[in-house]
């Protein structure tokens, strides 16, 4: 497999909320490694159940993955470091990916034929995390 970018997005205590409503929005089953399970935190630990490493591979080319900020990891800022793209020529997955994510949301640029000929939108979805989406030879 080429050098892909695989962005890892922290969350301050819902990561697995937010892997699975992306999940069921790109068509993928998010996986996920709890503190507990890796023994990172002290048995009774409220922070056992957050997620330490959660992955979605939608395709070979499109993987997320995502933790829990815990105590001791540093601060957490939301949304605020991430920015995701989606990007390519598929028109149907792009159109969906950018319909289905920004449910909740807030969007900041609707999805339209732009000055260089693609077709692009931008978003900040329902967990603070901004997305774009061009679509590249769309018709608009």
């Amino acid at each position: 497999m080429p050098a892909a970018l695989h962005p890892y997005l922290n969350f301050d205590g819902n990561a697995r909320e937010a892997f699975e409503f992306y999940g069921e929005a790109l068509g993928a089953t998010p996986q996920f490694a709890t503190f507990g399970e890796f023994q990172a935190v002290p048995e009774g630990d409220p922070a056992a159940e957050k997620i330490m490493h959660g992955s979605l591979e939608v395709t070979d080319l499109i993987r997320l993955y995502a933790s829990d900020v815990i105590e001791g990891m540093g601060e957490y800022t939301r949304g605020t470091n991430v920015t995701l793209s989606l990007m390519g020529d598929d028109e149907a997955v792009l159109r969906g990916a950018y319909e289905k994510l920004s449910v909740g949301g807030e969007i900041t640029m609707p999805l339209e034929k732009q000055m260089w000929g693609d077709v692009y939108g931008a978003f900040t979805d329902r967990f603070g995390i901004v997305w774009q989406v061009n679509i590249s030879g769309a018709e608009g």
